[in-house]
């Protein structure tokens, strides 16, 4: 099975608990990051723990929609400290598979639960709110420039 989506927007940050930045796009350096973002030079927050999936972090703008839908909490996009936000693309589906952002090859790794770290940077009830939705985490498999409106598919060409 297939999906396409888009990105909506591009997040980033220097380093850990500081806002994210919205760009318009962004390098995203194959086993690394993206480029000034703080897990891309080893200053997020969760940084020197172990784990997987810490080059990029995705979420779907569904999400953001439904936590203030059904919980009665707004959260900006740029709150929700993910690098990407979709629309259109079911992203817990991508667990242990490639996708692609634009010219760009992600691989997801692992769902990118919301923690108490996100909730005191923001207020109560995103955490609650975001559980089992609250992203992706993803390697980069081939690096390159994403930008936002750039589409977002489970087609991946054979070479990538």
């Amino acid at each position: 099975m297939s999906f396409e989506g888009e990105v909506i927007s591009i997040y980033i940050a220097p380093q850990r608990a500081v806002s994210m930045v919205k760009v318009d796009s962004v390098l995203a350096i194959a086993g690394q990051g993206l480029e000034g973002d703080r897990y891309a030079s080893g200053a997020g927050t969760f940084s020197g723990q172990p784990g997987t999936g810490r080059e990029v972090t995705l979420i779907e703008a569904e999400a953001i929609e439904s936590l203030e839908r059904e919980y009665d909490v707004t959260l900006d996009a740029a709150e929700s400290r993910r690098n990407l936000v979709t629309r259109g693309l079911p992203l817990n589906h991508l667990v242990g598979r490639a996708f692609r952002v634009g010219a760009v090859t992600l691989r997801g790794t692992r769902l990118c639960e919301p923690c108490g770290h996100l909730e005191q940077l923001t207020r109560p009830g995103v955490r609650r709110g975001l559980v089992h939705r609250g992203g992706l985490r993803a390697e980069i498999v081939t690096g390159g420039v994403i930008r936002a409106g750039d589409a977002a598919t489970t087609e991946v060409p054979s070479d990538g």
